[in-house]
């Protein structure tokens, strides 16, 4: 079992990463909770749903809701939906919610949390790779139709517990969207450890060794700047790489077209670009492209109207005064934030794209 601790303005707690955490679900309650509700989805609950329910129903009332797969469940109408089933099922302010499944769930369930009679608690139980950046420091959201997270709050679960024993089920496209953010943590961590995950290649012969250690390594560097700056004030921010143009991209391709590390990763490579123009240096951008073909990330998109683009770029959560800010770095593991001229980031994008297009 490995595990560690996030400390945070309000509370510490534990991350775990073990096999068969579901069954053992009550040894990590620190509270004799009065109801307990499990948020999940259609794809994980004939997964995971009854062991979850089953570890905990003989010492607690246990009710639970099941919403659509996809991101297009991260929206004000099953937030709103949710919030009614939480009333009717009788929870107060001492219950608890479960948020079993990937980063949507997490995201919408910790929000239903955060929100529910201001604020009860809840435990992250992430079943996916890309959930073990999601579920890590506590920040919670739904999307508005205009942005990705635009609705949300900061948040800390009481527990994030990572049954590895769940990554066995979920689908190649998941892994893929997973290891996106792997290799962010990668580039932006100082030592930079992306010579660890350019040999990986995420089919079959991807051993659950080489799979623990490389989200051991990721949740340890979001765990890091999480502590340092807890509610995004600066360095936060650089867990933001790629994620300006990706969020973007997928909210102008209509949310769940294209899956949230899939996005980010053609943000990063764009990123990287922009970060070589801009700094006049030599970053592996090649690599990086090489490793998203090999591993079949989708790198070819529609024709995209760039004024659209920048539109959404302009709502991301960094921008202020109107000016975009790009997360960039300065060499592998130097991440800075940097406030871009329109006129530049517009023609960089256009022949970002057009490659894109053709490439």
């Amino acid at each position: 079992m490995e595990q560690l601790t996030i400390k945070t303005s309000t509370h510490d707690y534990p991350v775990v990463i073990d096999q068969g955490l579901r069954f053992k679900l009550k040894s990590f309650l620190n509270k004799d909770y009065p109801s307990i509700y499990i948020i999940t989805d259609s794809n994980v609950a004939p997964l995971y749903l009854d062991d979850v329910y089953n570890a905990l129903k003989a010492d607690y009332p246990v009710s639970y809701s099941i919403v659509p797969a996809g991101e297009e469940s991260k929206s004000s109408r099953v937030y709103f939906d949710l919030m009614t089933q939480l009333i009717e099922a009788g929870v107060d302010r001492e219950g608890l919610v479960i948020a079993l499944g990937g980063g949507m769930i997490g995201d919408l369930a910790g929000f239903v949390a955060a929100t529910y009679l201001r604020g009860i608690d809840f435990i992250q139980m992430p079943t996916t790779i890309l959930a073990h950046d999601s579920s890590v420091g506590g920040k919670v959201a739904i999307n508005h139709p205009l942005g990705k997270n635009l609705i949300g709050a900061f948040y800390p679960p009481v527990a994030v517990l990572y049954d590895v024993e769940t990554l066995q089920t979920i689908p190649f496209r998941e892994i893929r969207s997973g290891y996106a953010e792997i290799a962010k943590h990668s580039m932006i961590h100082s030592p930079p450890f992306w010579e660890q995950i350019k040999p990986v290649t995420l089919d079959e012969s991807l051993s659950e060794a080489t799979l623990i250690r490389d989200l051991i390594h990721g949740i340890n560097v979001k765990a890091n700047i999480v502590e340092m700056d807890e509610r995004e004030a600066n360095i936060r921010q650089f867990l933001n790489f790629g994620h300006t143009l990706g969020h973007a991209i997928e909210s102008e391709l209509g949310y769940g077209k294209m899956t949230h590390g899939e996005a980010v990763a053609i943000g990063m490579l764009f990123a990287m670009e922009l970060s070589e123009q801009h700094f006049s240096i030599s970053l592996p951008v090649e690599a990086f492209y090489d490793w998203l073909k090999r591993n079949d990330y989708p790198l070819a998109l529609p024709r995209l109207s760039v004024n659209q683009l920048m539109t959404r770029m302009k709502r991301d959560k960094k921008t202020k005064n109107q000016t975009i800010k790009m997360v960039l770095l300065k060499t592998l593991g130097e991440p800075v934030l940097v406030n871009m001229e329109d006129r530049a980031l517009r023609q960089q994008l256009e022949t970002f794209l057009e490659k894109m297009v053709i490439r």
